[in-house]
């Protein structure tokens, strides 16, 4: 058999995908489960037939799928260079121009439904916070397997994490991805050895 073969997605993964992107688009707050039906295209029952817990449970899948595809598409980014500086420009440069083409960060951005639940929500909170660990933990080995000490490597994760949110959030806001390419610029100096 010549190519690959799509599989048909699921009704809960059309849940789930059109869920993901209207939490990153209007946080978790604004994004409602009519709206989600309505625009998913999903019958109502099989929302709830999926997703017993409504709402919250819906999200933490959601954040679960972000997870899963910032890791598959960061550990392909990070092992296209030579050296530790490259590697993560170049994945914080498909980040900008990911935005660049969809003027949204599908697949990244939690921080919106991390920054308003956190406080009222402990499942979201732990999930986002599960998200990040699991990034800061890619980075870091990434940042280990090019020589870097371990816990230097583990600061060093969470300082770009943090960077790569940050700038998430002004390049949202800018409807720009130049934030972007100021951090990736920026790190020869951070990742000096």
């Amino acid at each position: 058999m010549y190519g690959t073969v799509k599989k048909k997605e699921s009704t809960k993964e059309l849940i789930l995908r059109t869920a993901s992107e209207l939490f990153q688009r209007q946080g978790y707050h604004g994004t409602g489960l009519n709206q989600i039906i309505e625009e998913s295209g999903a019958p109502k029952g099989s929302l709830y037939y999926h997703f017993p817990n409504g709402k919250e449970e819906i999200a933490v899948e959601a954040i679960k799928l972000m997870k899963k595809h910032v890791l598959e598409g960061a550990a392909k980014d990070l092992e296209e260079k030579d050296t530790a500086a490259e590697a993560f420009q170049y994945h914080i440069h498909k980040i900008a121009s990911d935005f660049e083409k969809k003027h949204q960060m599908e697949g990244v951005q939690i921080g919106l439904i991390a920054s308003e639940t956190a406080a009222t929500h402990e499942a979201l909170r732990n999930s986002c916070q599960h998200a990040y660990a699991d990034w800061q933990a890619l980075y870091a080995n990434r940042l280990i397997a090019f020589g870097y000490e371990k816990e230097m490597a583990n600061d060093l994760a969470v300082t770009i994490n943090a960077l790569i949110e940050g700038a998430v959030t002004l390049a949202l806001t800018s409807a720009s991805g130049s934030p972007l390419y100021s951090v990736a610029r920026q790190l020869p100096s951070l990742l000096k050895q």
